[in-house]
């Protein structure tokens, strides 16, 4: 079970208050990563790590690869992937 931080970083809005709409964010980290991901076996139920090793820095550069391109541009964006309590991989660095 990993733990999976998203952050955004950014200038709120000055209508709305928000950097980025957290339902909005919600959303793509449902439809890109926890459908494609939760619950599988990643080397044989993936695409993504059936020719790369399922390693928390690979997998944060997936997800941050996944992610990237539905965040406006003009936002900053930094995975954090826990393995463990303690044990935790930021990308990009």
């Amino acid at each position: 079970n990993y733990e999976l931080v998203v952050q955004v970083n950014g200038y709120p809005d000055p209508i709305t208050g928000f950097v980025m709409n957290t339902k909005d964010l919600s959303t793509i980290i449902q439809e890109e990563v926890i459908a494609r991901f939760d619950h599988k076996n990643l080397n044989l139920d993936t695409e993504a790590f059936k020719n790369l090793n399922p390693t928390a820095e690979n997998m944060a550069i997936v997800i941050y690869n996944l992610i990237r391109p539905r965040i406006d541009e003009s936002l900053e964006l930094k995975i954090r992937l826990y393995e463990t309590e303690r044990n935790f991989v930021d990308y990009p660095a």
